[in-house]
């Protein structure tokens, strides 16, 4: 059964701020793995990583508070695979476009929102039926 219309559409909005704010770790992991040596890559890997998690647990607390808490990590590592779809579609835009546009290879950050943009909707869906069941 569907959940009404307001509730859902709620959840989506809390989802888009949770995903702002995950779009901020994430830039800021990505640019601190730069720092470090990481490449553009690699760097990507690891700063999404950290912005899934992130995300998670905001999600967890904020977004679909009403589902049935079960563990956390089992929870967290099931979240970080039913989102693998909308991780390559964020992957896979960031890639394109810092190997093929430059002003993005220059300015990572314009293929981190890009990349947040198109895994958006296949993520909240994903997470709503498949890891917070019952919000």
């Amino acid at each position: 059964m569907c959940p009404p219309l307001p509730r859902l559409a709620g959840q989506f909005l809390r989802f888009g701020v949770v995903g702002a704010a995950g779009f901020l770790v994430d830039t800021a992991l990505l640019y601190l793995a730069l720092w470090a040596g990481a490449g553009l890559y690699g760097g990507r890997v690891f700063s999404y990583v950290g912005a899934a998690t992130f995300t998670f647990l905001l999600n967890r607390a904020w977004t679909f508070r009403a589902a049935p808490a079960g563990h956390v990590g089992r929870q967290w590592a099931l979240f970080l695979l039913v989102n693998l779809i909308g991780f390559a579609l964020n992957y896979g835009t960031y890639a394109l476009l810092v190997a093929f546009v430059p002003v993005v290879a220059a300015n990572p950050v314009l293929g981190v929102a890009a990349g947040s943009i198109a895994g958006l909707g296949g993520n909240f869906l994903a997470s709503r039926r498949f890891v917070f069941r019952g919000a």
